[in-house]
């Protein structure tokens, strides 16, 4: 599917503000690192936590500098992080430079993930994580 620079930047920007109000929510309620609040609808309905489940508590102990407990929590908590940090940035320098610079990165991003060299070890290195979270019991 190809998706024009707009749709593209729409849905980075509505995810990045969901994220926002989501850790928000999550600070704004004090939910311990270790009390999380479940929303994961795989975990809610097979009891198995996906491999993304504890991105939350990750960020959040992110948020206070506990870095080597983010990791423990779930490594991926760094990526959407990162993301949700600098996409709403890059956005905006595209949009001000009148530029495509990330709807570029976005496409090749995709191409070269596509490669089974590549998206092979990606699918290795989260089903790791995933195996991960379930003998950690997320």
């Amino acid at each position: 599917m190809v998706l024009s620079r707009n749709k593209l930047y729409s849905i980075l920007i509505m995810a990045c503000v969901a994220g926002y109000i989501w850790v928000c929510f999550n600070m704004v309620n004090k939910q311990s690192v270790l009390e999380p609040v479940e929303v994961c609808f795989i975990k809610h309905f097979t009891n198995i936590p996906c491999p993304s489940c504890g991105s939350t508590r990750a960020i959040l102990s992110l948020t206070k500098g506990n870095f080597n407990e983010a990791f423990n929590i779930n490594p991926m908590g760094f990526l959407v992080a990162f993301i949700m940090l600098f996409t709403p940035l890059w956005i905006l320098l595209d949009i001000v430079a009148k530029k495509n610079t990330l709807l570029t990165f976005y496409q090749n991003l995709e191409t070269y993930l596509k490669r089974p060299k590549i998206a092979i070890p990606l699918l290795i290195i989260i089903m790791i994580n995933w195996i991960w979270n379930i003998n950690k019991g997320v």
